[in-house]
């Protein structure tokens, strides 16, 4: 749920700064005059670049939510933790030992095995 209102947040920040930045329409056509010089233009966009800019944001901007909307709705595989690993066959333990020296007893480190 965090998702999803992040992400409409943020679709909602960015499609009014786009909307913010736009400018109104102009309705008459404005060239500036050619020099004497200038090599003759050829404009062959009508005017549709701005139709065109609008059409790519709105995809963009379009994609996006619906990426965030199928991103946070399809249900997530999520690997089980492993097992836990095998207890050691062989470890060491203190034990108490005949001294042979003495007749008495002490302590030695013996490796024990299952």
């Amino acid at each position: 749920m965090k998702k999803i209102v992040l992400s409409a947040l943020v679709a909602a920040v960015a499609v009014s700064s786009t909307l913010a930045a736009a400018a109104p329409a102009a309705a008459q056509e404005w060239r500036r005059p050619p020099y004497r010089h200038d090599p003759p233009r050829h404009h062959h966009d009508h005017g549709n670049s701005d139709a065109i800019v609008g059409g790519l944001a709105a995809g963009v901007i379009g994609g996006l939510i619906g990426g965030a909307i199928v991103n946070n709705s399809a249900p997530r595989y999520i690997d089980p933790p492993p097992p836990p690993p095998p207890p050691p066959r062989c470890w060491f333990e203190d034990r108490q030992v005949p001294n042979a020296y003495d007749g008495g007893w002490h302590m030695e480190s013996m490796r024990v095995c299952r």
